[in-house]
């Protein structure tokens, strides 16, 4: 079962499916990226929850270096954004510093901090690995 659901919504929706003999022990319960969110790994009626997102030791790292140096947590937007002036910064490099549309025709893989990202037929896709929660912490599975 997809839920395309965040944070208490998401918790609501799960609980709420367990009144209607629906269990993620007998289905799979499967949500957009929930960014490491702790408060999921209390919520045992919901485990075990599968989602995709970026590598979690690659977010740990940041988020600690992050608030090293500005004394706050990122958002998930920082995040994201960081991998995108590197990766803005490798096509250029690769296009001989020419910026136009030719820079994503090439099939070509650039690995950032929060993943990999594949630039194929004009398309930049985001790699992402897939976590499940289970037994009060985040499982990689691939």
């Amino acid at each position: 079962m997809v839920i395309s659901d965040f944070d208490e919504s998401l918790k609501s929706v799960t609980t709420s499916l367990l009144y209607t003999d629906i269990s993620p022990k007998e289905k799979y319960f499967i949500t957009l990226n929930q960014w490491f969110d702790e408060s999921l790994l209390k919520e045992i009626s919901l485990q075990p929850l599968y989602f995709p997102s970026a590598n979690k030791s690659n977010y740990d790292e940041f988020s600690n270096e992050y608030f090293e140096k500005y004394n706050q947590y990122p958002n998930q937007l920082s995040f994201l954004s960081y991998d995108l002036v590197g990766l803005v910064y490798y096509l250029i490099l690769q296009n001989n510093s020419v910026v136009d549309k030719k820079m994503f025709r090439k099939k070509n893989l650039f690995k950032g901090k929060v993943g990999i990202f594949e630039i194929k037929n004009n398309k930049i896709n985001h790699i992402l690995n897939f976590y499940k929660v289970e037994d009060g912490e985040f499982k990689k599975i691939f």
